[in-house]
Order: structure tokens, then C-alpha cells, then sequence
């Protein structure tokens, strides 16, 4: 073996209780307990769990600084336990949505990326579908677009003909297209009630951008999925009601799913607002009282996947009067395993086995990433994360994404990602990002998907 790993090794079926792993070539190839092989290198990590790296399903690593952002942002996952990022499309100043944008970033992923990158492509308004099959022939694993207008360039609102049109283009293939499910027209009626009545504040956000506006949007997009067959999915469910419709629609036999972020598991207005304000305004925003039905619908296996929704806004803009003015995204990768853990645990569950299945696992088949990425399996990369337990308190400043501020700044974790390995490489050692920029793979689209 090139090197072993002695813990608590958190395979897909079970833990292995002081056991070991053997990595070879980047590979794992042996899993075991007891006595171990021969190896170049062993890493003693007895006492903490040895888990799958993990594969955040969604990310914004060039919302802000563009395809460089990628370095900032793949230099922070590598320090959160995280060994691939499934990035959005909506790059400054202008999304991926055609196959030269595709190859333009990934020769930026093989510039500047510390950890395996999968993408996601998108369609803007008028385009067409003829750029569909290029993007997915070019590996792309999902596609993504918007119900909602935050920028007529960068992250604009396509309407339902289209959406029904790019339902087609990809009713026969096994490619998800995500949504961002916000009613447009509900929700700019919300914020012009709160704003004529001088609420300006984060208790103001969820009532302005309501419910209704999140699920009339997600129900329409079920249904256009529904008729045409095409794979539904919404990329950031708010409350367990939306979880409950996606079950509904596969219940019918569709190919209909929906995913949630850590921050809805972990934050309420009700409770953080007073001291977070804007650094909490997410969109769709966070609900008063809905982490315990999300964390039902998680246990009851309804929920795709977690991901951390990273995007990486500076603080300055954040830092406004109104909460209208603030800009909507949190940072999120290096408190992404410690938070779900965290909380995992808090109330009861097994954490090392929800958090492996929920922040890896499951995001790898869905984006057709298993069985090379997302679980410890003999054969897949050796793509993995050392979580030590113990009281640790998350400080932003030390954060690696250049950003320096985070939602979860004097959070008390339940511990903290001690090492990180990409293909068998040490990637992050615990107090250094050890990797270069360029190490990370542009990582396409394989065989395994959500439906059968």
C-alpha cells in the first residue's frame, strides 16, 4: 500500500470501529479492521471518523470574481472535507451556457482548482435547446436556470414556454434540470408590501419572498417535468412542505426530487436574526420554525441531498441599511460537515452515517459521480476526510476562501475536519491547504443517476 489510514472507517453500509483503509494509486483498494498491511505511509487517526470526501451538490464559486474565484473557493472546500464541487453556471459576467464557456472553464479548473470539480450548464432566455446536447456531450452533469430574475445577464428568469421546451431536450437522457423556485410576480408584490409598510429588517425577508411564492413555482415546474418525463429537480427547498410535493409527484411516477441547504437546517430567523441581520439572508429565505420538519423529511429519506449553496459575496455586500439592499448567499464550505454533523448529533441521529450519506453519497449518484466518488468502496477515489470529534468554535477569520465572514462565525461545533486526502494525496493537513491550484480534475458525468 501506498499509505493506510487507521479510525473509524464510515463505509456506505456501516462503521468499521478501528479499522483501517489502503489507498494505492490514488485507489482505495482494501478496507478492513485489525491488523493492517504494509504500507509507505500510516496515518493514525484512531479516535476519529475516516469518512468519503465530501461532494457539496452546489456551489457559486464565479457569482463574484468569476472563473478565479474558483481558486479561492476549491482552496476552502479542500479545508472542509470537501473533495469535489458540483459549481453552478452563473459566472461573472456571463454563465456557462455554451460549449466555448464550457471548455473556458474547464481550462480554469485545471489552472486554478484544488479539489474535482463537476459542473453544471444552463439555457438563457430565447437560446434555444440546440446547445443542450454539446453541453451534456461535454460531461456537464446538470443543468440549471431560474424562475426568478436577479440579473438580466447573469441570473435571469426563464419563462414557462421555455422551460417546457428544455424539459423536452432532456426528457430522454438522465440529466437533472434544477430550479431556483421563486414566483417572480408573488415575490416583487411581497417586497414592495414590506417596504411600503418600513419593514426593512431579516424579519421582514421570509414574509416578503412567501411560501406560496416558493411552492406555486415548484408545482408548475413538477408538472411541465411531469408531462414531459423530464428529471425535476428543485435545488433548494426552504421547508419540509416542498419535500412532501417532490414525494407526491414521485409517487405518480415521476422523476421529481428536491435538495435543502445546511443553513435551513441549522439557523431560524427567530432565534439568529437579532445578531446576524443580512448575513443570514439567503434565497429562498429561512423560515421560522422549519429546521425540525426539514430534518424529518431528511430522515425519512425524502430529501436528495444537503449542500452548502456557497457563494461568495464579499461582506461589504452585506453590509446595507435594508435588507432588500443586501445581497442574498452565505460562504459555506469549510462549516458544511461540522454544521450538518453538529446538528445531526445535537438531536440524536447518527451523525458520521447521515452526514456521509447525505453530504457524499447521495450527491454522487445523483450527479453521476458514484461509484468513483461519494463513498469508501474498493475501486473509487481515494477521496477522503478525517473528522475529529471535540468542542471546536468556527472563526471566520481563519477561514481559507478569502472571504473571512460566515453566518456560523462562535458557532460550537462537535468537531473539525483534522485532514483531507484527494486521490490518496494529503490536500489539507489540518492547519494548511497543502495542495497547489491545478490539482483538482474537471470531472464529468458517468453512468449512475437518481431513477432507474
Amino acid at each position: 500500500m501506498d499509505r493506510i489510514i487507521l479510525g473509524n472507517i464510515v463505509t456506505p453500509s456501516d462503521m468499521i470501529e478501528n479499522g483501517w483503509i489502503g489507498i494505492r494509486n490514488g485507489i482505495i483498494v482494501a478496507i478492513g479492521q485489525g491488523a493492517a498491511p504494509q504500507a509507505a505511509d500510516v496515518v493514525d487517526a484512531i479516535g476519529s471518523y475516516v469518512m468519503p470526501g465530501v461532494v457539496d451538490g452546489q456551489t457559486h464559486a464565479g457569482s463574484y470574481a468569476g472563473l478565479a474565484g474558483l481558486e479561492s473557493t476549491t482552496r476552502s472546500a479542500i479545508a472542509g472535507g470537501i473533495t469535489t464541487i458540483v459549481d453552478m453556471p452563473y459566472d461573472n459576467p456571463a454563465p456557462l451556457n455554451t460549449i466555448e464557456r464550457l471548455r473556458e472553464k474547464v481550462a480554469a479548473i485545471n489552472t486554478l482548482a484544488h479539489c474535482d470539480v463537476a459542473l453544471y450548464g444552463t439555457v438563457m432566455p430565447d437560446q434555444g435547446t440546440d446547445d443542450v446536447a454539446s453541453l451534456i456531450d461535454g460531461g456537464i452533469v446538470a443543468f440549471k436556470i431560474s424562475s426568478f430574475e436577479s440579473s438580466p445577464t447573469r441570473f435571469p428568469r426563464i419563462a414557462s414556454d421555455q422551460i417546457s421546451d428544455i424539459m423536452v431536450a432532456l426528457a430522454g437522457t438522465n440529466i437533472p434540470l434544477g430550479l431556483h423556485n421563486e414566483d417572480q410576480e408573488m415575490v416583487r408584490a411581497g417586497i414592495a408590501a414590506a417596504k411600503a409598510a418600513g419593514r426593512d429588517g431579516i424579519e421582514a425577508h421570509s414574509n416578503s419572498r412567501p411560501i406560496a411564492a416558493e411552492m406555486t413555482s415548484s408545482a408548475a415546474f413538477y408538472e411541465l417535468g411531469a408531462i414531459h418525463g423530464a428529471h425535476a429537480h428543485i435545488v433548494h427547498f426552504s421547508t419540509a412542505r416542498g419535500m412532501v410535493l417532490a414525494d407526491q409527484y414521485r409517487t405518480l411516477g415521476s422523476r421529481a426530487t428536491g435538495e435543502t441547504c445546511v443553513h435551513y437546517l441549522v439557523l431560524d430567523p427567530q432565534e439568529h436574526g437579532p445578531v446576524l441581520g443580512a448575513r443570514m439572508k439567503v434565497n429562498p429565505p429561512i423560515r421560522p420554525g422549519a429546521r425540525d420538519g426539514l430534518w424529518n423529511e431528511i430522515l425519512h429519506e425524502r430529501v436528495a441531498f444537503v449542500s452548502s449553496d456557497h457563494s461568495s459575496w464579499p461582506i461589504d455586500n452585506k453590509l446595507v441599511p435594508s435588507i432588500f439592499d443586501a445581497g442574498a448567499g452565505v460562504p459555506g464550505l469549510e462549516t458544511l460537515l461540522p454544521a450538518f454533523f453538529t446538528e445531526a448529533e445535537r438531536r440524536g441521529y447518527d451523525a458520521p452515517a447521515l452526514s456521509a450519506a447525505q453530504l457524499s453519497e447521495r450527491p454522487a449518484k445523483f450527479f453521476g459521480l458514484w461509484p468513483q466518488k461519494g463513498g469508501l468502496c474498493i475501486g473509487s477515489d481515494a477521496d477522503i476526510a478525517i473528522f475529529t470529534p471535540g468542542e471546536h468554535v468556527w472563526d471566520s477569520a481563519q477561514a481559507h476562501d478569502e472571504l473571512k465572514w460566515s453566518p456560523f462565525d462562535g458557532h460550537r461545533f462537535a468537531g473539525r475536519v483534522t485532514c483531507t486526502y484527494l486521490r490518496g494525496e494529503t490536500a489539507w493537513d489540518g492547519n494548511t491547504v497543502v495542495s497547489r491550484p491545478g490539482v483538482g480534475e474537471y470531472v464529468r458525468r458517468g453512468l449512475s443517476h437518481w431513477f432507474a
